[in-house]
This record gives C-alpha cells, sequence and structure tokens, in this order.
C-alpha cells in the first residue's frame, strides 16, 4: 500500500474573515516530485505551513508522513522545510549555520553538510548574508537535506534565483531525491521549471483544489482540438470544454478527453504539455468540478489571442 506524505480532509484554514483554504481534500503519495501551482492567493503556503506544522487548522484534518498528526515530533523529524526567503542568520558563518542547525535536530549528517557545500565551492568561513541569493538557497536546502528527512518541502524557492542558480538547486533536489527516496512537494510559479522536474500536480486556486493525480495521467486525459470556429457550436456542449479560444477562422479547445475518444470531423486533436494545462485551468477555475465523462458544459468562448494571467 502505498505511503501518503500528505493527506488532507476537508481541511481549511481562515484569517479573520478570509478563507485561505476551504474543504481542500487531496492524497500526495510518496515517492513523487508533487508541484503546487495557483495565482497568489490560492492558499498555497497556508497549505505548506499546515503541512510542517507551523499553522493550524480552523477545521478538517491534516495528516503527513502516513497518517502523523502535522506538527507532531514525529513528524517534524521526518520533514524538512525550505521557506521561500529561505531565511538563516545573516551574521552566522555558514559553519555556524551547520552547527545550530546540528544542535536544534536530534537527527544531522555534518559530512554530508560539509562535502556538499565543499562541492558547492561555498566557505565554512563566510558569512550567510554575504553570499549570493544562489548560494543562500543552496546552503538553506543543504541544511534541510542532512537532516536526512523523509519529505522536503520547499515554498517557492527558486523565486529569486536566476536561471543558472534555479537550475543547480534543482539538480540537488533531484539528486537527493534518486539517492534517498526524498519526497518533494514544492510550491511555484515557475511553470517551465516544474515541467521539467514534477511527475505530480496539485492545482489550487480560490481556496480549493481544482485538479491533482500524476502528470501522465492528467495529461493523458486532456487534449487540444484543433478545427473551425465556426462548427464550435456543433461539438462544444458534447465536450467538456476545460479553456476555449476562437479566431475569426479556427477554434482551440482544450478538452478533458482520452487518446481513444472520438475526434469530431474536420477538427485535429493535439497532446496537452503540463504548462498549457496548467494555465488552462488557472484561466478557468472550476472547470475540474465537472463530474462524470468526458461530456458537460461549454465555456464561454474567447476571441483573439490569450489574455495574461497573473501566476
Amino acid at each position: 500500500m502505498t505511503t501518503n506524505v500528505i493527506e488532507t480532509s476537508g481541511l481549511s484554514k481562515r484569517y479573520g474573515s478570509t478563507w485561505a483554504l476551504r474543504e481542500c481534500t487531496l492524497a500526495i503519495p510518496a515517492g513523487h516530485v508533487a508541484a503546487l501551482v495557483g495565482p497568489n492567493g490560492a492558499g498555497k503556503t497556508t497549505l505548506l505551513n499546515l503541512a510542517v506544522g507551523m499553522l493550524t487548522p480552523t477545521a478538517g484534518t491534516i495528516g503527513v508522513l502516513g497518517g502523523r498528526p502535522a506538527g507532531s515530533p514525529a513528524a517534524l523529524d521526518g520533514i524538512a522545510f525550505v521557506a521561500q526567503d529561505t531565511p538563516m542568520y545573516k551574521n552566522l558563518s555558514a559553519a555556524d549555520m551547520l552547527h545550530l542547525t546540528a544542535n536544534l535536530n536530534r537527527r544531522f549528517d555534518q559530512d554530508y553538510a560539509q562535502a556538499r557545500l565543499a562541492e558547492l565551492g561555498i566557505s565554512l568561513k563566510r558569512k550567510a548574508g554575504r553570499l549570493s541569493g544562489g548560494q543562500q538557497a543552496q546552503l538553506a536546502l543543504t541544511l534541510a537535506l542532512a537532516r536526512r528527512p523523509r519529505l522536503l518541502v520547499l515554498d517557492e524557492p527558486v523565486a529569486m534565483l536566476d536561471p543558472v542558480a534555479r537550475h543547480d538547486f534543482m539538480a540537488l533536489v533531484m539528486t537527493a531525491m534518486a539517492a534517498d527516496g526524498v519526497s518533494v512537494v514544492l510550491s511555484s510559479h515557475v511553470l517551465a521549471e516544474l515541467e521539467r522536474v514534477a511527475d505530480y500536480l496539485v492545482l489550487l486556486s480560490r481556496g480549493r483544489v481544482q485538479l491533482a493525480g500524476e502528470v501522465d495521467d492528467l495529461l493523458a486525459s486532456h487534449l487540444v482540438l484543433t478545427g473551425p470556429a465556426a462548427e464550435v457550436g456543433r461539438y462544444a456542449e458534447r465536450l467538456r470544454v476545460v479553456h476555449a479560444r476562437r479566431g475569426e477562422a479556427q477554434a482551440h479547445l482544450l478538452v478533458r478527453a482520452g487518446a481513444d475518444d472520438p475526434v469530431p470531423p474536420g477538427w485535429e486533436a493535439h497532446p496537452v504539455g503540463l504548462e498549457e494545462l496548467t494555465l488552462a485551468y488557472l484561466r478557468e477555475p472550476g472547470a475540474a468540478a465537472l463530474p462524470g465523462p468526458a461530456r458537460g458544459r461549454a465555456l464561454p468562448l474567447e476571441t483573439g489571442e490569450p489574455s495574461e494571467v497573473t501566476q
């Protein structure tokens, strides 16, 4: 039986009168790099903070690492967390940060941490505040991985990094997963980066789960249909349209349908990529809630070029 690294049921969190999460139910299995995606204010950071025990739910439940209560000593022992701003004591040296982290945790691999920093060219004598943004992120990640966690939680870890630093950071994450079997849950706005590393997707919008599952399965269950704009009305009602765009001559429909589903006459079917799929659901929150097989309501059609979406 597969262990779930994060499992929630009816999870909700309210700040004053504002709900950050509403009735969030999901299960993220172990052994994946799970991408948590959504627009600003969707509840991504709230969900991660609940998972690592920094917040308590307003309603519902959340368990980690096979059902351990989030925030419990047994849970915290197996989880490492790297926040977006990689907080650390700027006046402490890298060696001091290793020493501090080792003394605050029951398990810490000092040899691994020192060897990793040496490979990165980060001097143990250098103060954390004098390191570049990429080096600070690598130091934070090294401190997290030296705890030998079962679950690594990353909240926008590459948001402030340049492309090279971002690539190096994610390379270390993937190495740790392959070598040590670490499960990873990360939130990010960099969809191109997620397409390269993620094999599980959780999409949040307006505090609710819109889409969740293994990336290969999600991509296999969606298609892009391209055909005459004048023919849209004939077929749109029979298809579960997630997002639609129509020009003067052609229409493009992203639909929930398998590769074996019939393609309407005069239309062409194309596979969908993760970035395209994610953007479609971000543009049409609620589309994933439609029940049943690949049939349902049609969404209103856009005209012209697609608008920019704030991630």
